[in-house]
């Protein structure tokens, strides 16, 4: 148990954002816009293109933390704690002295797994909030504060409901800076390159 949910945090680690933005031009995604290392990040700082594929990357790896411990467990609290513990390793990356991004694409992934009915309707939630707003910080919490009474209405096992909730507390978390910025209008519009 204790080495699926360690596998989990330690894939879930893996600094695509980081890697992908050097590629694309970008010496130091910490130094460059909001300094975080998510998707959104690389957007502003290499483009649409490096954008998407840090986030399916992202996804990818919560899913593969998710299917691994689930190849090693018959029942659903061990990938429901591995998919926390990739959330975590990607928020907090022991490579990166504990700064990583807002989780977002990677609880993504790791929900598509644990609780699928319930991402289609997370994910509208966060398409028609930044259509509306050009907010990815306001899509990504809404439909984040959503997932955990979604995935109960569709009928998810209770580890899962219980790791949602975990994800939207810890993403809640990372993203104090956001909604302070947007209590105040200063928060980056999609769109706006660094």
């Amino acid at each position: 148990m204790a080495l699926a949910i360690i596998a989990g945090y330690l894939i879930g680690s893996i600094p695509f954002a980081l890697i992908l933005a050097r590629r694309w031009g970008a010496s130091d995604l910490r130094l460059i816009g909001s300094g975080n290392l998510g998707a959104a990040n690389v957007m502003r700082a290499s483009g649409v293109t490096a954008g998407v594929i840090v986030a399916l990357l992202d996804m990818a790896k919560g899913a593969a933390s998710v299917w691994l411990a689930a190849r090693l467990s018959a029942g659903p609290a061990l990938p429901a704690a591995a998919g926390v513990a990739a959330i975590v390793g990607h928020i907090y990356p022991v490579w990166l002295r504990f700064r990583g991004g807002k989780g977002v694409a990677t609880a993504c992934g790791v929900f598509s797994v644990l609780t699928p009915l319930a991402i289609p309707p997370a994910l509208a939630i966060f398409l028609v909030t930044v259509a509306l707003t050009k907010y990815i910080s306001l899509g990504s919490l809404l439909a984040t504060i959503a997932l955990p009474p979604l995935a109960y209405a569709m009928g998810s096992p209770a580890p899962a409901v219980i790791a949602a909730s975990a994800a939207a507390v810890i993403i809640i978390f990372r993203h104090r800076s956001n909604l302070a910025r947007l209590r105040t209008g200063t928060e980056r519009r999609l769109g706006v390159r660094v």
